[in-house]
């Protein structure tokens, strides 16, 4: 699928990359194919990731299916070949394996389905932590880019993606608009790792 769900030219500034950030704006593939990768990473790498990919699959987007149906080995090498697209590119590609199975079983490898009808932000929270890959945190983020970003604000999505749906909360990969609105969450991010830090070290 090349379109968002809401039908609107979304602009995003997440991988820093014009053709890179483009894809994601146009593909929800691919917006969820960057959330997954978007571990133990820079953001910037994590969400380029997408583009490399369609582009070593000779593509200018990404498809489920032919991904779910593409040989594991071959696969893994689209993920190791130099530039790698992660730092652990054999358990990444797997990882987006298992993702564009889940999708092609569970929403005919429609990205987009995953949140077209969901009522209410509590639903889209539970179908997000379902995808393989997503744990609470990520799921919470994803949603909360979805909301910030794309449009997508079923009633009661700013509570269910929790302090990550706050406005103006420079939390997440969903408060980046441009460079300084990326180096903010970086800065945020810096203080709650220093501040979980020293809360272990007092006890």
């Amino acid at each position: 699928m090349t379109e968002n769900s809401t039908g609107k030219d979304i602009t995003l500034r997440i991988a820093q990359q014009p053709e890179a950030d483009a894809l994601l704006g146009r593909s929800p593939l691919a917006a969820l194919v960057g959330m997954l990768l978007d571990q133990q990473v820079p953001m910037e790498w994590a969400f380029t990731g997408p583009y490399t990919l369609a582009g070593r699959m000779g593509g200018d987007d990404l498809d489920a299916r032919e991904i779910a149906a593409y040989d594991p080995e071959a696969f893994t090498e689209l993920f190791t070949a130099k530039p790698a697209l992660h730092r652990y590119p054999g358990a990444m590609a797997t990882r987006v394996r298992q993702l564009c199975r889940y999708l092609v079983a569970e929403y005919d490898g429609e990205a987009s389905a995953v949140w077209a009808d969901a009522a209410t932000g509590a639903e889209l929270l539970k179908r997000l932590r379902a995808l393989p890959g997503f744990g609470t945190q990520k799921a919470q983020i994803f949603l909360a880019l979805l909301g910030k970003r794309f449009g997508v604000r079923p009633p009661g999505w700013r509570e269910a993606a929790g302090p990550y749906g706050e406005e103006g909360s420079y939390r997440s990969v969903a408060d980046i608009t441009g460079p300084e609105s990326l180096a903010e969450v970086r800065a945020v991010k810096q203080r709650i790792k220093a501040a979980a830090k020293a809360a272990r070290r007092a006890t």
